[in-house]
């Protein structure tokens, strides 16, 4: 797998802010196929980094419905939101990562 299609997306949250600051843990959106240990040589490839420890959790997509009107009929209709990969990543106690500045 290349590493370009192996990390989709940073997470930026609340959540994944406070464990980049106290923790030096941070979290990114993956492909679904990919493991552990190509999304530890993806990453620190990509950002020049030495990774400690790749925690994955694998999510089922949500299934939603939505409602339609067009000409005085209500149609109701279902969908589903696709499965998704997450991993949190710990790195070394000297090693950052500036997500927010623009580096990814």
């Amino acid at each position: 797998m290349k590493k370009t299609s192996t990390i989709i997306c940073p997470i930026l949250s609340e959540k994944s802010h406070g464990l980049s600051e106290q923790f030096n843990k941070y979290v990114f959106k993956v492909n679904k196929s990919a493991n552990k240990f190509e999304i530890k040589k993806s990453i620190e490839e990509r950002f020049n980094v030495k990774i400690l420890k790749v925690s994955t959790m694998n999510f089922k997509g949500k299934t939603k419905s939505m409602t339609i009107r067009s000409d005085g009929n209500v149609l109701r209709t279902t969908g589903r939101r696709s499965n998704w990969k997450k991993a949190i990543i710990t790195l070394d106690k000297d090693s950052k990562i500036s997500l927010v500045e623009g580096e990814f």
